[in-house]
C-alpha cells in the first residue's frame, strides 16, 4: 500500500491580539479539513497571535492567553488529523528578546513539535529581530509517517533551512506564512519557492495569510508545488479559502495530482482588490460604524468612496460635498453623480461662512500681506474640521482621499485634506488612480458590495486635476504632469535612485530638481499622515524612514 499525506491549506484572516477569535478561525477550518479527511492542516505565520503581533510578545500574559489557546486547539486533534499552527513562543533567556516566531505541531491532545524561525526579516516593514529570537535548522517533523521539513515565511528565501531539512531527511517542505502583498511580489514568492524545490529536489507546500492589518494587506494565493516544479494547487486571492493537496508516494518521491490552480487576477484587479480588503479589515477590526469622506467631484475622493461603499456597503458611507465660492458647478454636479451611482447619502455643507469668519479673525493680522496659501489652505482645514466634526457627533470614520503623488511632494494641507483615520489611497499614484477608476467602471469584484456597472462618470476620469482652492485652478500649475511626475518619483522612491541618474533617463533636469526638493522638504507632512495600504515596495512610514531634519542634498 502506498502511503499518503493529505494537507489541508488554511488561508485565514485572523486579526493582531484577537487570541480566542483567531483560535476559533482555526478551529473551524480544522474541522472542515476533518471532515473533507485531511491528515495534517497548516494555517499561517502567527495565525494564532495575528501577524505582525509587534511589541504583544513582550507582555507575559498575552503570550500565557496563547499557551492556553494551543492547549485548547490540541484537544481537537484527540483521533484527528494533525494540525500545526504559528504562535510566538517563550524561550529561555535572560533578555528581552527571549520569544520565537514558532510553527507549534499538535496531534493527539498535546504539542509534540515545534520549530522556530531561522531567519528574522529586519528591512521594510519587518522589525523581527527586535523582538524576536532567532531559531536554528531543526529535523523534520514526522505526520502519518511522512517526514515533514517545516520552515516560516523568510526560511523560505534562503537556502540553508530547505537544504539542512533535506539532509536530515525531509520528505516534502512545509512553509507557513505572513507575506505581505505587493504589486509584484507574486512572482518573487514563486521564484523563492521553485528555487528551494529545485535545490532539494523536494515538493513546497506554501500557505500564506489573507486580509488588512494596520498599513499590510496580505493576499492569500497559498499554492502547491510538486518537485518538478510544476504548480499543483493555488487558492485564490483575496479571500480566506481552504485546499486540499493529497500526496502519494511515487517512484520519485511524494507528489500532488494537479487541482485547482486558480489564474492570477491582472494588475489593475489585483490592486483594487488589496485597497478594499485593506480598508474593509481597518473598519471592521477596528470596529467602526463606518466611513465619512470629502467628495468634491474629483477622482480621488470618487474612487475612495467607491473602495469604501464595495469594502462596506452603501448604506455605512456618507460623502460630505462642502463647497467654496470657488467650487465649479461642474464639481457639484459630479459629485451627487457619484453618490448616485454608488447609492450612498450625501451630504452639502457650504464652507463659505467659516471662511468668512476665519478671514474676519485674522484680517488684523494679514494687513498689507496678499494671499497665498494661507487662504487657500484655511477653505482645506474647514472641511477636515466640518468632517471631524461629524465623525465625533455620527460615529463613522473620517476617510482621507490624497494619493501616493501627492504626498509624495507635499501637495497636501496639514490638519485639511490630511485629515483621517485611514488613507486608502496613500500608497497609490495618480496615474494609478486614473487607471484603477476606468478598471472598476468596467469591472465589479465578486466580493464588491457596491453596483455593477460605473461608479464615477467619465468625466471625473478625464477633466483636469484641481484642488479649486483659487479661481481656474490646476494641479499641473504647480506639479509636473502626473504621467511624468509619477515617472520620477517612483525612480527617486522605489528605484532609491540619484536625481542625476534619473535626469540620464531623459527626465527635464529642472523638473527632477524641483521634484527632488519637494520629496524632501514634505517629510514632516508625511510623517503626520494617516495609515493606509501598503502595495508598493516603499512606502512612506514603516518602509520609508528619513529623517524630518535633514541637512543632507544630493
Amino acid at each position: 500500500m502506498r502511503r499518503s499525506l493529505t494537507i489541508c491549506l488554511a488561508q485565514i484572516n485572523p486579526t493582531v491580539g484577537a487570541v480566542s477569535a483567531n483560535a476559533e478561525r482555526i478551529g473551524a477550518a480544522y474541522a472542515r479539513a476533518r471532515q473533507a479527511g485531511a491528515d495534517l492542516v497548516v494555517v499561517p505565520e502567527l495565525a494564532l497571535s495575528g501577524y505582525p503581533p509587534e511589541d504583544l510578545v513582550r507582555r507575559d500574559a498575552f503570550l500565557a492567553r496563547i499557551d492556553a489557546a494551543l492547549a485548547d486547539l490540541a484537544q481537537l486533534t484527540i483521533g484527528g488529523p494533525a494540525l500545526i499552527v504559528g504562535a510566538p513562543q517563550k524561550r529561555p533567556g535572560d533578555g528581552v528578546r527571549c520569544c520565537a516566531n514558532a510553527v507549534v505541531v499538535l496531534s493527539e491532545g498535546t504539542i509534540i513539535a515545534a520549530r522556530d524561525k531561522v531567519h528574522l526579516p529586519n528591512y521594510g516593514v519587518f522589525d523581527e529581530a527586535r523582538v524576536f529570537t532567532p531559531g536554528l535548522p531543526a529535523a523534520p517533523v514526522v505526520i502519518s509517517g511522512v517526514r515533514v521539513g517545516l520552515m516560516i515565511c523568510e526560511d523560505m528565501w534562503y537556502a540553508d533551512v530547505a537544504g539542512h531539512l533535506k539532509s536530515e531527511g525531509a520528505e516534502i517542505l512545509v512553509v507557513a506564512n505572513g507575506s505581505p502583498f505587493e504589486t509584484d511580489k507574486r512572482g518573487e514568492r514563486l521564484g523563492h519557492a521553485r528555487a528551494r524545490v529545485a535545490e532539494t529536489g523536494l515538493p513546497l507546500v506554501y500557505v500564506n495569510q489573507v486580509g488588512g492589518q494596520d498599513e499590510l494587506v496580505f493576499d492569500g494565493a497559498s499554492f502547491v508545488l510538486n518537485a518538478d516544479e510544476s504548480e499543483a494547487l493555488r487558492l485564490p486571492s483575496w479571500v480566506e479559502a481552504e485546499g486540499m493537496a493529497a500526496f502519494v508516494d511515487t517512484a520519485d518521491g511524494l507528489a500532488c495530482a494537479r487541482q485547482d490552480v486558480s489564474p492570477p487576477l491582472s494588475e489593475c484587479d489585483s490592486l483594487y482588490r488589496a485597497l478594499m480588503v485593506g480598508l474593509r479589515d481597518y473598519i471592521e477590526k477596528n470596529r467602526f460604524s463606518g466611513i465619512i469622506l470629502g467628495l468634491s467631484g474629483g477622482i480621488d475622493s470618487a474612487l475612495a468612496a467607491a473602495l469604501a461603499v464595495d469594502a462596506l456597503g452603501a448604506d455605512r458611507v456618507t460623502c460630505v460635498m462642502m463647497p467654496s465660492p470657488y467650487t465649479s458647478g461642474e464639481s457639484l454636479d459630479d459629485a451627487e453623480a457619484v453618490a448616485h451611482l454608488l447609492g450612498c447619502r450625501l451630504l452639502t455643507i457650504g464652507i463659505g461662512p467659516a471662511m468668512d469668519a476665519f478671514e474676519s479673525m485674522l484680517a488684523p493680522h494679514f494687513v498689507g500681506l496678499a494671499p497665498n496659501e494661507a487662504e487657500e489652505n484655511i477653505q482645506s482645514r474647514a472641511r477636515g474640521l466640518a468632517l471631524m466634526a461629524l465623525s465625533n457627533k455620527l460615529g463613522p470614520m473620517v476617510l482621507a482621499t490624497g494619493n501616493k503623488s501627492e504626498m509624495s511632494v507635499g501637495y497636501a494641507t496639514l490638519y485639511g485634506d490630511m485629515c483621517g483615520g485611514f488613507a486608502v489611497l496613500k500608497d497609490v499614484y495618480k496615474t494609478e488612480v486614473f487607471a484603477l477608476s476606468r478598471w472598476r467602471n468596467a469591472h465589479r469584484p465578486d466580493s464588491a458590495q457596491g453596483p455593477k456597472g460605473a461608479v464615477m462618470p467619465e468625466r471625473v476620469i478625464t477633466k483636469p486635476p484641481t484642488a479649486e482652492l483659487r479661481p481656474d485652478q490646476k494641479d499641473e500649475d504647480s506639479l509636473p504632469p502626473y504621467v511624468r511626475l509619477d515617472a520620477i518619483l517612483a525612480r527617486l522612491i522605489e528605484g532609491e535612485q540619484a536625481p542625476e541618474d534619473v535626469v540620464g533617463e531623459g527626465f527635464p533636469a529642472a523638473e527632477v530638481d524641483k521634484v527632488w526638493r519637494l520629496l524632501n522638504i514634505a517629510e514632516y507632512k508625511r510623517r503626520q499622515s494617516p495609515p493606509g495600504v501598503k502595495t508598493t515596495r516603499l512606502a512612506f512610514g514603516r518602509d520609508r524612514r528619513y529623517p524630518i531634519t535633514n541637512g543632507f542634498r544630493d
